[in-house]
């Protein structure tokens, strides 16, 4: 059945090299708005690379590749940027600054307006650590803090890198349902995974790569 969503993602035949190596083997991706994909495969399967592509962090060498209207090889990288989010291992964040001033500073930043911020905290479950210093927040409190700056952003395009690594049933369970709110909104998720996702409630399209191709694609 046609999607007649607006697509977001559109890559043909894309190859990403590093040092001659092939990261991406010509992969071709079509992804829409309001769609949520789990991208699988083992470690050096081109998962990361993928996601990096997606985000502008890595050129792409050969084939084309539009996202949330970008152009890869030709737009302007700072308009990407805008419209997307990527969310890592660790996040970017000052350590030594409180979960408040992190999430003012990069409002400010993002000329977003910083009374959001508080709901924000309160709808990742970091209220009662607002004024926590972030290197004294868990693995898993960090991964909420990221998704909290990505609320901030409100980009048409997240790029989540592995989110559900080190967390517990309950944390778990916060990230499905905040992606599931997310992708009801309209944004466009794309998550790294070793693993298809178990929850029940998400019904993603999964991908799963080896050697930087796709091999498989089911939803």
């Amino acid at each position: 059945m046609a999607n007649d969503s607006p697509l977001v993602v559109q890559l043909r035949d894309a190859v990403v090299l590093a040092g001659g190596f092939p990261l991406l083997s010509g992969v071709t991706l079509e992804l829409h708005a309001g769609s949520l994909t789990v991208v699988t495969g083992a470690n050096g399967a081109g998962k990361t690379s993928l996601l990096r592509l997606l985000a502008g962090l890595v050129a792409l060498s050969s084939g084309s590749a539009t996202v949330a209207g970008v152009d890869l090889g030709t737009g302007d990288p700072r308009l990407l940027r805008r419209r997307v989010g990527w969310l890592g291992h660790e996040g970017s964040f000052y350590d030594d600054l409180t979960v408040r001033e992190n999430l003012v500073f990069a409002a400010r930043a993002l000329e977003r307006p910083t009374g959001e911020i508080e709901s924000v905290v309160a709808h990742v479950g970091l209220a009662g650590r607002i004024d926590t210093p972030t290197k004294q927040l868990s693995a898993g409190q960090r991964r909420r803090l990221g998704l909290g700056w990505l609320l901030l952003r409100r980009p048409q395009l997240w790029l989540l890198d592995e989110p559900y690594a080190s967390l517990d049933d309950e944390g778990r369970g916060f990230f499905d349902a905040l992606l599931g709110d997310v992708v009801a909104g309209g944004a466009t998720v794309v998550v790294s995974a070793h693993d298809p996702l178990r929850s029940a409630s998400l019904r993603p399209r999964t991908l799963h790569l080896a050697g930087g191709r796709i091999v498989g694609d089911a939803s």
